[in-house]
């Protein structure tokens, strides 16, 4: 029976599979291509967060004009401590030891300052946040009715715009006037909100600034919490079995 040759010689396919390696380096490549990658990622996400990064001192807003009114909204009787943070710059930057050391106590209370101030950071403000006209902590509110023929879907018939102090709406700029969110327009011309007060005399309504108009309410606890809940009514009942045992009525 005649033998068949092979094809290909071990020595050929050593050849071959050398010079494929070599001209390939297959590692180096994917090695490269990773760090390429990598790179790319890295430079894109410091670009996104450098973008988007929150101002590390906010500027002041019409209705949040200085130290002393900021703590007077957010609440907790932060008030009391307005004396000792000397400027806008402080209240920002303060460390929460630092207030330790200024007297900010409890210590609840200085995490409840440095979340509201990473708020105001973000643009979060409570109500009122969004007031253009401020004057002595008072803004007036306006009706103001849309043009004709325009889309009710997007726009209100009448919504609430700020309008500056003692102007009537006649003789305001159309650049002048603000639409002022978390207010709505009740009947005719009742304007109805948080903190809002119809004025005398003429149409609108004022806001004035009012402790605790940001505060986060904090909640009560019912016989002593949900760690304490039995324990406090079996106490109790034993309390009050002991009385009506006093009284001859058990």
């Amino acid at each position: 029976m005649a033998s068949m040759k092979p094809l290909l010689r071990p020595q050929h396919l050593r050849s071959v599979f050398s010079s494929a390696t070599a001209s390939l380096s297959i590692p180096q490549v994917f090695l490269s291509q990773s760090l390429r990658r990598s790179n790319t990622r890295a430079a894109s996400t410091s670009t996104t967060s450098a973008q988007k990064a929150p101002p590390q001192i906010p500027p002041p807003t019409p209705l949040i004009p200085d130290v002393e009114t900021f703590l007077t909204v957010i609440g907790r009787d932060l008030k009391q401590h307005a004396s000792k943070i000397p400027d806008w710059n402080s209240l920002f930057t303060l460390s929460s030891e630092r207030l330790r050391e200024l007297g900010v106590e409890p210590p609840r209370s200085r995490k409840y300052l440095i979340r509201w101030r990473q708020r105001f950071r973000q643009g979060q403000y409570g109500i009122g946040g969004d007031l253009q006209h401020v004057e002595d902590g008072v803004a007036h509110l306006r009706v103001l009715e849309a043009a004709p023929g325009a889309d009710v879907t997007q726009t209100p018939r009448k919504y609430v715009v700020n309008v500056p102090s003692n102007r009537p709406l006649r003789e305001c700029d159309p650049a002048e006037l603000s639409r002022v969110q978390g207010y709505h327009v009740q009947g005719a011309k009742t304007i109805v909100g948080p903190y809002a007060l119809p004025l005398k005399d003429t149409e609108g309504a004022c806001i004035t600034v009012t402790e605790g108009m940001w505060e986060d309410r904090r909640g009560h606890k019912i016989d002593g919490g949900e760690r304490r809940r039995t324990e406090v009514r079996y106490k109790r009942r034993i309390a009050e079995r002991r009385e009506a045992r006093e009284r001859g009525e058990l």
